[in-house]
């Protein structure tokens, strides 16, 4: 065998004149800094691999959980359609129309109820039932009672024939007026002469 030792075998014990050298802190300290340097280099990684999936968390384009939509527990408010107005008294039943007598030369306004209500201004909406019937003849060509009940009308601002928006403005509500209508303020010579019997329900 040979006489050198190798670097992993320990110097021969021969007595306190020959004691164990201390260690080779020269070989030993960089061997610790790589290991130091190692560990350092293993948490930058760590730390560079969660800033990198925070970036891509925050990124734009990125699915991310979105929260729970909130759940109505109130329906919607709806705005309520107004009432129509209900007719009483003299003005529940329909009225019963005859024909007019003689040549009807200008607008007759002839009232049948007298109504207590507010008077009916040009401008406003009221709410009416009608019958309108041939003015000689007395035959029916059309009436709110037999098409859905009362309606609502603007009055005194051209939307009318010219007999209803002169006769009607003045007249309070809860009366029912007879309109006898020359063709001139109604629908012209294909229509004649008219006769209106007119409730008014409401008016505002």
């Amino acid at each position: 065998m040979s006489d050198k030792l190798t670097l992993n075998d320990p110097p021969a014990a021969t007595g306190p004149r020959h004691a164990a050298k201390p260690a080779d802190t020269s070989r030993r300290g960089p061997a610790i800094f790589g290991a130091v340097a190692a560990v350092g280099a293993v948490a930058v990684l760590v730390a560079i691999g969660l800033s990198s999936r925070t970036a891509d968390d925050e990124r734009p384009g990125t699915t991310a959980a979105a929260p729970a939509p909130a759940i109505a527990t109130t329906p919607p408010a709806t705005t309520a359609a107004p009432a129509v107005p209900r007719a009483t008294g003299l003005l529940a039943e329909k009225p019963v129309v005859a024909a007019g007598q003689g040549q009807l030369r200008a607008l007759v306004v002839t009232p049948i109820v007298r109504g207590t209500g507010p008077v009916v201004r040009k401008g406003e909406t009221i709410t009416v039932n009608y019958v309108l019937t041939g003015y000689a003849s007395g035959r029916q060509i059309e009436s709110s009672w037999d098409s859905g009940g009362p309606v609502p009308m603007v009055v005194g601002t051209g939307h009318l024939i010219a007999g209803w928006d002169r006769g009607l403005p003045g007249q309070r509500v809860g009366s029912r007026v007879r309109l006898d209508v020359p063709a001139a303020l109604a629908y012209g010579r294909s229509k004649g002469d008219l006769r209106f019997v007119v409730d008014i329900l409401a008016a505002r």
